[in-house]
């Protein structure tokens, strides 16, 4: 009898100790990386920034990076080089509540409008719409919460200004802070069938400034003529006397079987001191984009946007930006930009696609050049894995 309460009990230590090696969370570690290849042919109106545009191949970004996934928990790291400079891109750490709802911590893209749900090498039209780039702020040093919802999106941020990655306070001073918000509702999300709209707001308050005297008391926003080949400014602003900035983004995605058109607006005011003029600033853009082939367009519910075309897809992307930096009654002329832009993209496989761009980019009302017409041919070769 005593031998069999022993085998009994030994046996139901042995099936407990199997069922917990079976709910222990396992640790999962992914590689990752990217290359993009990029060349180009072009060609500026203005003599003072031709000189600068210049044809030219360029690999502009090289990623290598890792995440590591254990039970509720992720953490990522990438490392990007470039032109013999090595920068730091996501360092973040996820905590997953349940399938919806998420915290992220560290330095990362918090979510502000359509772009910001989409990686720099995923734009849709090969570079993100200049708007985009004069009034969002890409990566950010704090915490996001995230609620992806099957009809509802939404996430709120806590974060402190980009220089926090570069410097300590003892050379930054007190850190500026923000906070900024995303609302998507999408009532559509099945293939071929897609509707979402959304509004995007966000407060900061005054930035870094290398110039002692503008130091926590500026604003500078910038926007590059849309190639990673050159770094010219096509349109920047800096905002002295500044108290306060806050913006805010309306976006619309619609998709249609094979066919989708993505919009959104931007509108940025400034609050000054010492009796100056508010500054205001604004830019809107459109992509109608086409695949040649397919079942239709897909939608990803955690990044709320059309996901990435299947392997195999041929895309067309006609898009159209306007922005102005110029505010007449503040005495600030940053510059005014239309673009008009065609892409083609090739999704060849799971981990590569294949772009080629042409755009128009015209640029007017800036004090740091005449008016000028910038045109560009530009191909890219992009692996990510």
């Amino acid at each position: 009898m005593k031998r069999i309460i022993l085998i009994a009990a030994c046996g139901l230590m042995v099936c407990t100790h199997t069922f917990a090696q079976e709910d222990a969370p396992k640790l999962v570690i992914k590689p990752s990386g990217r290359i993009l290849m990029d060349a180009g042919v072009m060609h500026s109106s203005d003599p003072t920034v031709d000189d600068k545009l210049n044809d030219g191949v360029a690999i502009p970004d090289v990623r290598a990076g890792l995440s590591a996934t254990y039970g509720k928990w992720k953490a990522k790291v990438d490392v990007g080089y470039a032109r013999q400079s090595v920068s730091l891109k996501d360092i973040n750490i996820d905590y997953n509540f349940d399938k919806e709802n998420l915290v992220r911590m560290g330095y990362f893209v918090h979510q502000y409008g359509l772009q910001s749900g989409t990686s720099s090498s995923f734009k849709i039209s090969m570079e993100e719409p200049l708007a985009n780039q004069a009034f969002f702020n890409s990566r950010l040093l704090g915490a996001m919460f995230l609620h992806a919802g099957e009809k509802f999106h939404a996430t709120a941020s806590l974060f402190a200004e980009n220089d926090a990655m570069k410097m300590s306070t003892d050379k930054l001073g007190n850190e500026a802070w923000g906070a900024m918000t995303r609302l998507v509702w999408r009532p559509l999300t099945e293939r071929g069938k897609i509707f979402h709209i959304g509004i995007s707001g966000a407060y900061e308050s005054p930035r870094y400034s290398k110039n002692p005297a503008n130091s926590h008391s500026s604003y500078t926003l910038r926007a590059p003529f849309p190639t990673r080949i050159a770094n010219v400014s096509a349109q920047e602003a800096t905002i002295t006397n500044a108290k306060a900035l806050w913006k805010f983004s309306p976006e619309l995605n619609v998709a249609c079987g094979n066919l989708g058109f993505e919009a959104q607006y931007f509108y940025v005011g400034i609050k000054r001191k010492n009796a100056l003029p508010n500054y205001s600033a604004w830019g809107a853009y459109g992509n109608v984009r086409y695949l040649l082939n397919g079942q239709g367009y897909t939608y990803t519910r955690t990044d709320a946007g059309i996901a990435t075309p299947d392997p195999g897809s041929l895309e067309l992307v006609a898009a159209y930006n306007y922005s102005t930096l110029s505010d007449k009654d503040a005495g600030i002329h940053g510059g005014k930009v239309s673009d008009w832009s065609l892409t083609f993209n090739y999704y060849l496989n799971k981990y590569m696609i294949w772009r080629v761009r042409g755009s128009i980019t015209r640029a007017t009302d800036n004090a740091a050049f005449k008016n000028n017409t910038f045109s560009i041919l530009e191909t890219r070769l992009q692996i990510k894995f």
